[in-house]
This record gives structure tokens, C-alpha cells and sequence, in this order.
């Protein structure tokens, strides 16, 4: 190695430790926070457990339209609930941390978080808090078609009832049949997430819904899909789509009157993150 590459490699490690510096400064001072925060909003507080400064926190990268628990969940992180910072800040440490704790106090003090990652690039503040999803064995997850049916169940007790989904009233609405087609669409692709590690209703192939449902061998005129991430069970999967209210339209729309559902889970049975896909569908006659 020739001795003009010598400075710019100690430049780049002196920068990169300053990073980290950085990173473990602020760290120190969100704990310092949370342990005595006087007032969040002009309100007062009280003070919360330390967080815990987690690598694979610190690894993500937010990109318009990242899912958060779904970007956790690839860097290895399995995590019931998140939220993630990021401002832009070219001041001092000291003023990047009063901009974060100026602006997101609430975030800083939920005390349902656990664990913490920082991480800058040039001015960009990133901070991840997180709660990691207790281990689960995957015998606590029932059949996929024992799953599937509790589902269409617990739908069909709310389509009865009538719903209403965030400012839109539905009133009650005809049952659901089952339908195995769209039980093996949501099969599958609860497995591809499962096994690629990502979240999304598009397919790593560029399909939507409505090709799964062909491919299932399902002929349709309407198509919809729901899908969560991270429930441990049918029915904690069907109320937090019910307080969603696009979710909560798609099982009180009337126009459909088939479904099928599914789960997957992950490869690694220690963390047992579940991936779940509903599918809605009106044949074609």
C-alpha cells in the first residue's frame, strides 16, 4: 500500500468513530431524558425505564414508503411496536437533541419502549425505539386453516353488527363464505413474506391480489386484500384490522362474498413473527 492512501484511510476511520461517538452521545442523553424529563409539551412527566442500545436498531434506513416493523424484522430485530426519528440537523449534538426532544417528547417517553438505535449520515439524525416481540414457539400458532376459519368467524360477527371504520358508518352486511381458492392465494403469499422478509401487497414477482387469486384458480369480478404483521393470534389479527379504517372497509364492504385467510410464519421459530393475508373476492358467474 503506497503511502498517499495512508491519510485518507485514518480520515476515514477517525470519521466513522466520530459517528459512532455521536451515536452513543445521543443515546445517553434520550436515557438521561427519560430518567428525569420534567415537561413534554408544557405538560409534566414522569420519569421511564433506560433504554437498551440495540446494533440492529441502528442499521435501518428510512425511505419514503418504509414500513418500519417490516425493515426491523430484515435487520433481524422482531418487535411488537416502533417508532422511528429522523430530523436534519448540521448543529451542534446538543441541538439536534433539543430539535428531537422539542418535536417528538411523546415518542421519547413512551414507556412501552424497551430498546434504542441511533445513527447519523452528515446531518441526518435517525433514532429507532422499539419494543422486541417476546420469543413464541410456533405450536402457540394454530393449522393455518384453523386460523383461516376463526378469522371468517370473527369477520362474520362484525359484518353483522355493522362497523363503523373510522369517520364511514357500514351498516350490517350479508356472511362471508369460505373460500379455498382464496385460502391458498393467502397462503402463499403470507409464505413469500415470511420467507423474503418483507411486507407488501405486491409480490417479489410485481403480482397483485387479483393474480395470486387467478393463479389460486379463483375467477373474480372484485378482488381485495388485508394484510398484518406481527399478531399472535385469528382474533388480535381481526380487531387491529378493525381499527384501521381502510382495513375495516374492506371486511364491511358488501360487494364481496368470499374470503380466504392465512399466516405464515418466519424461518425463525425463536422469534415466531407471524405474517397474515386476508383475502376478499366476488366471483365471476
Amino acid at each position: 500500500m503506497s503511502k498517499a492512501h495512508i491519510p485518507i484511510i485514518l480520515l476515514l476511520v477517525s470519521s466513522a468513530a466520530a459517528a459512532q461517538s455521536d451515536a452513543d452521545q445521543l443515546t445517553a442523553m434520550v436515557n438521561a431524558y427519560r430518567a428525569a424529563p420534567g415537561l413534554c409539551q408544557d405538560e409534566p412527566t414522569q420519569s421511564v425505564a433506560e433504554l437498551k442500545p440495540q446494533a440492529a436498531l441502528a442499521t435501518v434506513h428510512l425511505k419514503p414508503g418504509t414500513i418500519l416493523s417490516a425493515a426491523l424484522e430484515n435487520a433481524g430485530y422482531a418487535n411488537t411496536r416502533a417508532d422511528a426519528i429522523s430530523i436534519n440537523s448540521a448543529g451542534t449534538l446538543q441541538a439536534a437533541f433539543s430539535l428531537i426532544r422539542k418535536t417528538y417528547c411523546r415518542i421519547l417517553l413512551n414507556a412501552s419502549y424497551t430498546d434504542i438505535g441511533v445513527s447519523r449520515n452528515g446531518a441526518e439524525w435517525t433514532v429507532v425505539l422499539a419494543r422486541a416481540a417476546a420469543p413464541l414457539p410456533s405450536a402457540s400458532f394454530p393449522a393455518w386453516q384453523d386460523a383461516g376459519a376463526a378469522i371468517l368467524a370473527s369477520v362474520n360477527v362484525a359484518r353483522a353488527a355493522g362497523q363503523v371504520c373510522g369517520e364511514r358508518a357500514f351498516p350490517p352486511a350479508p356472511p362471508l363464505r369460505w373460500s379455498a381458492s382464496l385460502g391458498d392465494a393467502a397462503l402463499a403469499h403470507s409464505g413469500e413474506m415470511a420467507d423474503k422478509r418483507y411486507f407488501s401487497h405486491t409480490g417479489t414477482d410485481g403480482g397483485k391480489v387479483g393474480d395470486r387469486a387467478r393463479q389460486a384458480g379463483y375467477s373474480w369480478t372484485r378482488i381485495g386484500e388485508n394484510l398484518a404483521y406481527g399478531q399472535n393470534t385469528p382474533q388480535e389479527t381481526v380487531d387491529g384490522w378493525l381499527a384501521s379504517p381502510g382495513h375495516c372497509a374492506n371486511i364491511m364492504n358488501g360487494d364481496f362474498t368470499d374470503m380466504g385467510a392465512a399466516y405464515a410464519v418466519t424461518a425463525d421459530q425463536r422469534a415466531g413473527v407471524a405474517y397474515w393475508t386476508q383475502t376478499f373476492g366476488k366471483p365471476r358467474q
